[in-house]
Parts: structure tokens; C-alpha cells; sequence
């Protein structure tokens, strides 16, 4: 299987006393250098965990998940760390943003272990900024910004480390319809410019639209495959 990132055979298994839930199950498909991909399901689809398991959050009950030449599965949680720090974004639901910082240093704490000379950090801030259309805002806090603002300054922190994958968990979770659709034009934008390979998981079909390809899971396993803007319903 070839692909940036590969999934083999990948289970997830969670217990509730003696009841057995299989979240993810027998999950095997690639991801492609410079893809945008989304994953569509409804809650409890198993998407999530899928995206945590390719993060290297948690490990899968069996399987292997590979990126690059890597095997991801086999790294314990320290090297799992230092891995993701070096080749990973993450975009949460919540922005996380530091509300005694300003965009720009919430930008710049995210990669203040790569770069340690203040000019060049305060720079890698303002360029991550000015890409997701918040040139000019360097100094306003959180609270001084809209919630699609807030949302731009965490993708252009996950954006300043310069990974070769962007993982996006509910990035527009907490926008309203209009706003969260300015983020996944601004997603696909960067996907365009940048090359970055993009894995977003979302419950909201209309984000289809934006991705080469979306992956439609149900009940921890794949139910189908679109490519392009396929129209998909919101139950799926």
C-alpha cells in the first residue's frame, strides 16, 4: 500500500465493564503526499479515534499505521512526542489559544522549541498569520477576536511548524454554518499552496465539498469513498 500515510488492518477496542465497543474496526486505507481528505461520519462513526490513533495519541488495539517510513504504532509515548512535534499539526474544535497571549505569540509558542532567536520566531509568526488572512492582528488577544479568527490564529500555529501533515479534529465544531465554511475554503487553500497533506474528520457533509476525497465511516468502517465535491446527506 503506498501513500503518505498508511493504515493497516487498524482495531480500536474500548470497554465499559465486561461490554466490549469496537470504535474503530479493521480499518486499512492511504493517504496521499499533498491530499485533502476528509472523513464524514456522525457521532460514534469512529472518526475521532481514527484521527487520534494516525496522531499517535493513543494506540490502536491492532494494526499498523505507518507514516512515511516510520511506523508510528511501534513508537512508545516519548518518541510518539517528539515525532509529532517534528512532523505533525494538530487543529482542535476548541482554538486552545492562550488568552494572555496575543495572536502572534500563540503562534509563536508553538514552534518556540524549533526556533530560539526571537526576530526569526516573531517573523515565522507574522508569515502563518498573513497566510490565514490575519495580517495586521498580530497584536490583538483572543478575546478582541470572532471565534473564525480565533480558529485562523490555532491553523496558522499548527501551520508555523512547517509539518508534513495537518490533522484537523472538528476544526469548525464551534463556528456557525457561514464561518465554518470560510475556515474549510481557507484549509483548502492552504492544502493548494502549501502541499500540505490534510486530514480533517468532521460530522458536517458540506465540508465534502472542499476535499479530494472524503471517507465516509459508520460504525468504526469505511461505508464509502467520494472524490471531488460529491454531495453527500448529513446522515451519513
Amino acid at each position: 500500500m503506498d501513500g503518505l500515510v498508511r493504515l493497516e488492518g487498524v482495531t480500536k477496542e474500548y470497554f465499559t465493564g465486561s461490554k466490549a465497543f469496537m470504535a474503530v474496526d479493521g480499518i486499512s486505507e492511504s493517504f496521499a503526499k499533498g491530499e485533502f481528505v476528509i472523513m464524514l461520519g456522525p457521532s460514534g462513526s469512529g472518526k475521532t479515534t481514527l484521527l487520534n490513533i494516525v496522531s499517535a495519541l493513543i494506540k490502536p488495539s491492532s494494526g499498523r499505521v505507518f507514516i512515511g517510513d516510520n511506523e508510528i504504532t511501534a513508537l512508545s509515548d516519548d518518541e510518539a512526542t517528539r515525532f509529532r512535534a517534528g512532523h505533525i499539526g494538530l487543529v482542535f474544535q476548541f482554538f486552545n489559544l492562550f488568552p494572555a497571549l496575543t495572536a502572534a505569540e500563540n503562534v509563536e509558542i508553538g514552534v518556540a522549541l524549533k526556533i530560539s532567536d526571537r526576530a526569526e520566531l516573531r517573523e515565522r509568526a507574522c508569515q502563518y498569520l498573513e497566510m490565514v488572512g490575519l495580517g495586521g492582528m498580530e497584536d490583538k488577544y483572543p478575546d478582541q477576536l470572532s471565534g473564525g479568527e480565533q480558529q485562523r490564529v490555532a491553523v496558522a500555529r499548527a501551520l508555523a511548524m512547517e509539518p508534513e501533515i495537518l490533522l484537523a479534529d472538528e476544526p469548525t465544531g464551534n463556528l456557525d454554518s457561514e464561518t465554518g465554511q470560510q475556515i474549510w475554503d481557507l484549509l483548502k487553500k492552504i492544502n493548494a499552496e502549501t502541499g500540505t497533506t490534510i486530514i480533517a474528520v468532521t460530522h458536517w457533509s458540506e465540508a465534502s465539498k472542499s476535499a479530494d476525497r472524503t471517507i465516509h465511516l459508520r460504525s468504526g468502517k469505511i461505508d464509502k469513498v467520494t472524490k471531488g465535491a460529491a454531495k453527500v446527506s448529513d446522515n451519513s
